[in-house]
């Protein structure tokens, strides 16, 4: 779900956060991006949690952000009341850092349901493999947590686009 609220951008996960949600999610922020919005939002009052390539995309998404900065204006993703098992898991990555997490009330914005087409098998496979690298660069200690997914998804990847 999307709600535009000039500069600000609302992007509410309900449910699972996982990889297939991804790719979609990576395209929308970076559609977004493109068309000269910095701030984002993240409403996650209702995610019950994610999946690694989730995490791995959005703190892709936060490095390129702050690298990108948009005509000089500053860039940001706030995490919106994620749960303790959310919370956990980025600071268990090491990223943590790279958001603001704030508590409050989820905004009453006009969500606006995303409907995109589903992704391709090839797409959320290159994803993930970008995702887990991502995750992997940004503290080391999750290469041994990651390794062995990446070394699977890219030969996955190979395979996928081999045939």
């Amino acid at each position: 779900m999307i709600a535009v609220a000039e500069p600000v951008v609302f992007l509410k996960i309900s449910g699972r956060a996982n990889f297939t949600l991804s790719v979609n999610f990576k395209a929308a922020v970076n559609g977004l991006h493109e068309k000269g919005f910095c701030q984002y939002v993240m409403d996650l009052t209702d995610c019950l949690i994610m999946d690694s390539t989730f995490v791995g995309v959005l703190a892709g998404l936060s490095l390129k952000l702050v690298q990108v900065a948009n005509g000089g204006k500053p860039a940001s993703i706030q995490l919106l009341n994620p749960n303790l098992r959310v919370a956990d898991l980025l600071d268990n990555l090491g990223i943590a850092h790279l958001f603001k997490i704030v508590a409050g009330a989820s905004p009453a914005a006009n969500y606006i349901p995303a409907s995109p087409p589903p992704a391709s098998r090839i797409d959320i496979s290159k994803t993930s493999l970008e995702a887990h690298e991502t995750l992997m660069q940004i503290n080391p200690a999750n290469i041994p947590k990651f390794k062995d997914v990446a070394k699977f998804l890219l030969e996955d990847l190979h395979k996928l686009q081999h045939h």
